[in-house]
């Protein structure tokens, strides 16, 4: 797999959860916690963008149409099993995984 695909489907589903998690039982409890949570959500969702923009400019155009295709699956996937309490601590993680992975990606492109 391809890592490039793997940081736009755990980008999508790390900001999709913070998008979705806007009632107050289902963020966390401890104010940083929840800031983090929003900032890491939020800069998931900046950086998906970044990385479609950086997949037209820089690879083959059938590469971010899949992602994009890919991570709207994905999306669709989670989704599925509905909303649960441990959401936020999942998309905290899936966000400094694919940040990682997106810098990755930027380091080895410039």
């Amino acid at each position: 797999m391809d890592i490039y695909f793997l940081a736009l489907v755990l980008l999508s589903i790390a900001g999709m959860i913070e998008s979705r998690c806007s009632t107050p039982g289902l963020r966390p409890e401890y104010e940083p916690a929840d800031r983090a949570f929003r900032f890491l959500g939020r800069a998931a969702f900046g950086m998906w963008l970044a990385l479609i923009l950086f997949g037209f400019w820089k690879l083959e155009w059938w590469q971010p149409v899949a992602g994009v295709v890919g991570s709207l699956a994905a999306n669709a996937l989670v989704l599925q099993y509905g909303i649960r309490p441990y959401w936020p601590g999942v998309a905290m993680g899936l966000a400094m995984l694919g940040l990682g992975l997106t810098s990755k990606i930027f380091f080895q492109a410039f």
